[in-house]
């Protein structure tokens, strides 16, 4: 690592600065820290303290010349002074005072083209374990030339006083774009890291590079084909990418370029609730010597890990390196996307399990980013619970979500790609009536598209959402392919779609004002979202 003058003021502040420890180095200084325990399969298990999942409402962004006009303002991005945000780093650097500091070079972005290097210091070694894990490996010789563009601070011991550092309460996770700092205090979940560096390049690379940062998965097939999958939780993303007939190119964060697709990361930062063998092997084998399990809790009497276990939290996580799973593209990097799949588990039961969009409507969907929750618990609530996240990942969009929409238009002209809406939801009727869409449908529908068998069937046209929906498929029945047709009721049909599309159109009204009329034109026709 190259100097930086404030690694430099930290390293010299602290008692002890281990830089660019190996993975076995950090896991016995975490021992030793008693910062976490030995899992049977070799992975550290640790406990990130109060927090065991991220805090948008304690996320900010310094306000200042470069992001007043070009920052997408509000719940998301909510704005802090560059005085506050001075204030705040000279106190982080002061807390680190007579402390053991872990410093780390890596960077992101896997096409060499956008790579950007990052400085990461922490408090503890499994924060920088998850740092290795996550971000990019420098070689050796790559590290000892270094000099990092941006820096990941993280002090979760330190608190910051809310009424005088202008934050919320005691922890915060800061971006300052001028500076090229991201501050993080008061927390030790791992995750405000690399989602941290996932907004930076959700701001840099479509203003400054012309490229489409994306919150999906990707793979290459045998024939060198590149295929996006964007989803989010509960959609089937990581099940669906993880073909034995595909390399994984990443599973979260990506990159679309002129010439290629890349990921940004190095590594998976995986739920595993009730993970289990038979259901996700490729995340189960990974949870290995280097690995990072957090918040999980042992059977009694052993270091076997109770994956049902939620003491803890529901979102316990493990974290390791993209090396640890078979199948793989090395270099992280394939070519410009062929297909595109917009997965949503739609518990309504109104979305076709499969439809091919317009560049008008791919945007519109991709600003909507939807799925649907299963009815709740709560007495009385019977309905499926519509979710939107706009581009399929909200909480890390410093830029307005139609910027990226366009994006995806422009680029989706240029090359030509397919863009399909994958309903791996419900069909024959909503949650509670229908049944959840086969899993061996799905895979075949998506493995249609991708082998081009999708390209010359006839199409029909949805009458509400104008989707495009394949009359017929290899290897799936053709009455499930229109979801009008496998409900008993037709009529109840027509009336969920009209109010589903209603819930589309409430929602969209958040994003009308920034959307171009190609997009505004995809909506779906419908009077009232009751």
């Amino acid at each position: 690592m190259k100097n930086h003058p404030i690694i430099d003021r930290i390293i010299n502040n602290s008692s002890e600065a281990f830089i660019n420890l190996t993975p076995d180095e950090l896991i016995e200084h975490a021992l030793n820290n008693n910062e976490g325990e030995l899992a049977d399969t070799g992975a550290l298990a640790a406990d990130t303290g109060e927090f065991t999942g991220r805090s948008p409402k304690d996320k900010f962004v310094v306000r200042d010349e470069i992001t007043t006009d070009t920052v997408w303002w509000g719940d998301i991005n909510q704005p802090i002074a560059p005085e506050k945000f001075d204030t705040l780093l000279e106190k982080v650097i002061n807390h680190y005072t007579g402390k053991r500091i872990y410093v780390r070079d890596a960077y992101a972005c896997a096409d060499p083209t956008y790579r950007m290097n990052i400085g990461v210091v922490t408090e503890s070694a499994y924060q920088n374990l998850f740092a290795n894990n996550l971000f990019l490996r420098p070689t050796d010789e790559e590290a000892a030339e270094q000099t990092p563009e941006w820096l990941v601070v993280a002090a979760p011991s330190f608190m910051a006083d809310a009424e005088i550092d202008g934050t919320r309460q005691h922890n915060f996770t800061i971006v300052n774009f001028s500076k090229k700092i991201i501050l993080i205090g008061g927390s030790g979940y791992t995750g405000e890291l690399k989602k941290g560096i996932f907004s930076v390049l959700n701001y840099t690379l479509p203003q400054d590079e012309g490229v489409l940062s994306m919150h999906c998965s990707a793979n290459i097939g045998k024939e060198g084909d590149t295929a996006i999958f964007f989803g989010l939780s509960g959609t089937g993303k990581t099940t669906l990418s993880a073909d034995p007939e595909r390399q994984l190119i990443g599973d979260d964060e990506h990159g679309w370029a002129e010439n290629s697709v890349f990921n940004f990361e190095g590594g998976c930062y995986a739920k595993c609730i009730d993970l289990t063998e038979e259901k996700e092997p490729q995340i189960w084998n990974a949870i290995k010597k280097g690995a990072l399990v957090e918040n999980v809790r042992f059977f009694d009497g052993t270091n076997q890990v109770d994956y049902e276990n939620t003491t803890v939290t529901e979102n316990t996580r493990v974290a390791y390196p993209i090396n640890h799973i078979d199948n793989i593209a090395v270099p992280s990097v394939g070519k410009e996307p062929k297909n595109i799949f917009f997965l949503t588990a739609d518990a309504f039961g109104v979305l076709p399990p499969i439809s091919k969009l317009s560049p008008g409507q791919a945007g519109y969907h991709f600003i909507s980013g939807y799925t649907a929750k299963v009815a709740g618990t709560e007495a009385g609530i019977t309905d499926p619970v519509a979710t939107f996240s706009a581009c399929f990942g909200a909480a890390f969009l410093p830029l307005h979500p139609a910027k990226y929409a366009e994006m995806l238009g422009d680029k989706m002209r240029a090359s030509n790609v397919n863009v399909w809406l994958v309903n791996t939801g419900w069909s024959g009727g909503p949650f509670g009536i229908g049944s959840r869409m086969s899993l061996k449908n799905t895979r075949a529908m998506i493995t249609a598209a991708l082998n081009g068998e999708l390209d010359n069937v006839e199409y029909t046209t949805h009458p509400v959402f104008g989707l495009e929906m394949p009359v017929t498929c290899p290897n799936v029945p053709d009455e499930v392919l229109n979801p009008r047709n496998t409900w008993s009721d037709v009529n109840a049909y027509d009336e969920k779609a009209n109010h589903l599309a209603g819930l589309f159109n409430e929602n969209f009204k958040h994003f009308e004002a920034g959307a171009n009329e190609e997009i505004k034109a995809a909506a779906p026709k419908a009077t009232s979202a009751s």
